[in-house]
């Protein structure tokens, strides 16, 4: 069996032809020298790789791959494991955070990781106000973040924030230098950034087409080590983007690429079924829900969207899942701290759904409604053919309507050119209640996990009791009331935890399940392809 050469990128995308011989699958890792280069596939692409302005599964894994972050979600359960900062500390009063850098981090260009460029990505996360910024800036501002000197920084907030350590390994830092010196009109370096690196992570930029495919090449000193023997260190690894999951799982079995994500559960049996393939099964913490616009067109009306709730035939979920999902019980997941399961939490009932139907101007039904999701998604197409066979006992049509992710989610953003609809699956960025709780407050319009565009300020005013709460059990107290009027106001039909699978060839090695890595996410840095 030959080796193609390492990467030769079509017009379409595609990776080089390869020689094959007998008629085993040939396997897809690339080979410089005597390493390999794992080759990665999803259906998602990195328009913009920016990590103060962006995120999303796919953009965050190739974060996550090329830039470090103070600290880091390591295993299932999650923790918080240090990384830039080797330790850290915090006042009595949990508003002064001191971390404590370790001395060997650099830049890929060979730049010391120092304090000030910890205190310039925070500033400038901030001051961009986009991506990871509304996490911390209601209780960080630029003023509150110094250099104490080249080891330490400290970081005041303006008032107490019992979720603050669970944000941090989301907020990568940047090397200031290239940042600044490739900033064009004041743009703070977005457009270098939109696709270059200026990072310290596990590896660096070798080819870059945000839309197809990203090679990234391993950097063999990388100052925290590797967790693989030596000998099976990679050589890099590839992301490819093939956008239909029949494509990718062809592509797989013929040996075309190593993993995959983002296919559909029959999929997922099937390639668990064949010799060389390994497919991974973990509980899943990542709701599915229908989001309704709650301020524009019929789903404004609550209740109407009661009825499309009570209407909506949730075994449907798990029949399209093949079993391997769960219905969800609460707006917060089943391993969420603090979780509690809702009384009388919306199922299939045609009559209750009727009654709310008929408090509406929409009685007889006679109207359309457009259901949005991800192109590529199969899971989410069906998910649009059982909403559509769910309401047409009410008399109310859907549109189910594809659209890429980076369209769907700046329609999103607005009121006024939101879906009536959409599909979305978020997974919390950290275990503490107040990810979730903050997912349904108004402070997280214009987000992706937002559309629903709720905004109500009774739910506001409970969600920042929460956040200031000292006392556990009241904290816990004040989440479940939480979760009931989140419930109450229902800006969503509340769907399932989706159990979180990969498939990869046997030879894959070191992958790592953490239940709040997006969706399709996967930790690149422990993967490699081993040695025969």
């Amino acid at each position: 069996m030959k080796r193609r050469d390492f990467l030769a990128v079509t017009a379409a995308g595609a990776l080089g032809a390869r020689t094959l011989g007998a008629s085993l699958p040939a396997q897809a890792f690339e080979r410089v020298g005597d390493r390999r280069t794992l080759v990665f596939s999803g259906g998602q692409p990195v328009p913009v790789l920016d990590p103060h302005v962006r995120y999303d599964w796919s953009t965050r894994m190739m974060q996550q791959s090329i830039y470090d972050a103070l600290a880091k979600y390591e295993g299932n359960p999650a923790m918080v494991v240090p990384w830039l900062a080797e330790s850290w500390d915090t006042s009595a009063d949990g508003l002064t955070w001191t971390f404590h850098l370790v001395g060997n981090a650099k830049f890929h260009n060979g730049d010391p990781v120092d304090a000030e460029a910890v205190r310039y990505s925070f500033e400038r996360a901030l001051k961009l106000n986009k991506g990871v910024a509304w996490m911390l800036k209601a209780y960080l501002d630029p003023s509150g973040i110094a250099a104490v000197d080249a080891r330490t920084v400290k970081i005041t907030l303006t008032q107490p924030y019992g979720a603050f350590l669970s944000f941090i390994p989301l907020w990568y830092i940047v090397n200031p230098k290239q940042v600044i010196a490739n900033t064009v009109a004041d743009d703070y370096g977005q457009k270098f950034l939109t696709d270059g690196d200026a990072g310290s992570g596990p590896f660096k930029i070798r080819r870059w087409d945000g839309q197809a495919v990203m090679a990234l090449d391993a950097v063999a000193d990388y100052w925290k080590g590797w967790s693989m023997p030596e000998a099976e260190r990679p050589a890099g690894v590839i992301y490819r983007v093939i956008r239909e999951p029949t494509p990718r799982k062809a592509a797989l079995q013929r040996g075309e690429i190593d993993m995959v994500t983002e296919m559909t559960p029959d999929d997922y049996d099937q390639l668990a079924k064949m010799p060389g393939i390994v497919v991974t099964d973990d509980v899943g913490m990542t709701p599915f829900t229908i989001q309704m616009n709650t301020q524009k067109g019929p789903t404004a009306d609550l209740n109407f969207r009661k009825a499309l709730a009570y209407a909506f035939d949730y075994d449907s979920l798990l029949q399209i899942e093949n079993g391997a999902a769960k219905l969800l019980d609460s707006p917060f997941p089943n391993a969420m701290t603090g979780h509690v399961a809702i009384k009388d939490f919306p199922r299939r009932n045609l009559d209750k759904a009727k009654a709310y139907l008929a408090k509406t101007p929409y009685a007889k039904g006679g109207i359309a409604l457009d259901y949005t999701y991800v192109a590529g998604l199969e899971v989410e197409r069906r998910i649009g053919l059982a909403l559509l066979e769910s309401l047409q006992p009410l008399g109310i049509k859907i549109n189910v309507v594809a659209q890429p992710w980076p369209t769907l989610v700046a329609r999103g953003a607005k009121p006024e050119t939101a879906s009536d609809l959409v599909a979305v699956y978020v997974t919390p960025v950290s275990p503490d209640p107040d990810v979730l709780a903050a997912q349904y407050a108004s402070t997280a319009l214009g987000q992706f996990w937002a559309m629903h565009q709720l905004s109500d300020k009774t739910l506001d005013a409970m969600v920042a009791s929460a956040r200031s709460e000292i006392d556990p059990k009241k904290r816990l107290e004040k989440y479940a009331a939480i979760q009931q009027r989140i419930v109450d106001l229902q800006p969503c039909i509340f769907g399932m935890l989706e159990d979180r699978k990969w498939a990869m060839r046997t030879y894959v090695k070191g992958f790592q399940y953490c239940p709040v890595r997006l969706t399709g996410e996967a930790d690149l840095y422990a993967v490699y392809a081993a040695q025969a």
